[in-house]
């Protein structure tokens, strides 16, 4: 897949995965489910949900370390900054070859233009919170999200 369909692919994401509302349970139950799944993959992941920037559920699996939750911070800082996903950030600076931090004169510090972290959007409101992990490569922390997002909606 081309970089541009990737990209495409990433927008279609984010207008196909919306929530007619999320709050705490929600959150939770999201969180759970994922925390599940890498618990019955054995996968070294940390996770997060958030809801208006509170923490609402987090995770840290055997083989994760405090770099996995500033990962995650910082991929979660990306995404209430922008609006899209971590990885949607990351791959339109890519195309638009130019450096994350260079194109937005962000810290890198506090902020990450890699795949993991996903808004929480719901219909009619727009971002509401994040859901993230970290500890994967960067697809596939995109791509579990994803994957867990669409099953919790059933879409």
């Amino acid at each position: 897949m081309s970089d541009e369909d990737l990209l495409a692919s990433l927008l279609d994401e984010e207008r196909r995965l919306q929530f007619a509302g999320f709050d705490n349970d929600s959150a939770i139950a999201l969180g759970t489910a994922i925390l599940e799944r890498a618990r019955a993959q054995r996968l070294a992941i940390a996770i997060d949900v958030t809801r208006v920037r509170q923490l609402l559920f987090h995770a840290a699996l055997p083989g994760t370390s405090a770099d996995n939750d500033d990962w995650i911070r910082r991929k979660t800082n990306t995404v209430y900054r922008f609006g899209h996903s971590s990885f949607y950030i990351g791959i339109s600076c890519k195309l638009a070859g130019i450096g994350f931090a260079e194109r937005y004169s962000v810290d890198p510090r506090d902020f990450a233009a890699h795949g993991g972290a996903f808004p929480v959007l719901v219909k009619g409101v727009g971002l509401v919170g994040t859901v993230a992990v970290s500890g994967l490569p960067q697809a596939d922390d995109h791509r579990l999200v994803v994957e867990e997002i669409t099953k919790f909606l059933r879409v």
